[in-house]
C-alpha cells in the first residue's frame, strides 16, 4: 500500500486517497499567504522596536514589539498545522476544519490596536 511517498509523509498525511492536485496547490497557496502574514507581523515587531522611540516609551515599545513577534510566531505555527489538517481532510474526504487562526488573530489584532489607541505616554 505504498503511495510512492516517504514514510514520514505517509505518517503525517494519514493515508487516504491522493486529492486533485488543484486542491493541494490551493491549500499550499493559502499556507504561503499565512506565512506572508506572519512575516509582516515579525517585520512590524522589528519596526516598532527600531523606529517607535518618539511614540512609545521603552517598556511599552518592547511590549508591543514582543506581542507582534509572538503573533508572528503563532501565525506561522498555526499556518503549518492548518495546512496539515486541511491536507488530511482532503485526502480522507472529510469536511474542511474550521480555521481557528482567523478569529484568534483578529481578536489579538483588535486588542493590540485598542492598546495602542489607549496608550498615553
Amino acid at each position: 500500500m505504498s503511495s510512492g511517498r516517504s514514510r514520514l509523509a505517509d505518517r503525517l498525511l494519514g493515508g487516504g486517497q491522493e486529492p486533485d492536485p488543484r486542491f493541494t496547490l490551493a491549500n499550499e497557496r493559502t499556507f504561503l499567504a499565512w506565512i506572508r502574514t506572519s512575516m509582516a507581523l515579525l517585520a512590524g515587531a522589528i519596526a516598532v522596536d527600531a523606529f517607535a522611540d518618539s511614540a512609545l516609551a521603552g517598556a511599552a515599545r518592547t511590549f508591543f514589539a514582543l506581542v507582534l513577534a509572538g503573533l508572528g510566531l503563532f501565525t506561522a505555527g498555526a499556518a503549518g498545522l492548518r495546512w496539515l489538517s486541511v491536507e488530511r481532510a482532503l485526502r480522507q474526504g472529510r469536511p474542511l476544519p474550521v480555521p481557528l487562526l482567523v478569529p484568534l488573530l483578529a481578536l489579538a489584532c483588535v486588542v493590540l490596536a485598542a492598546g495602542l489607541i489607549g496608550y498615553q505616554r
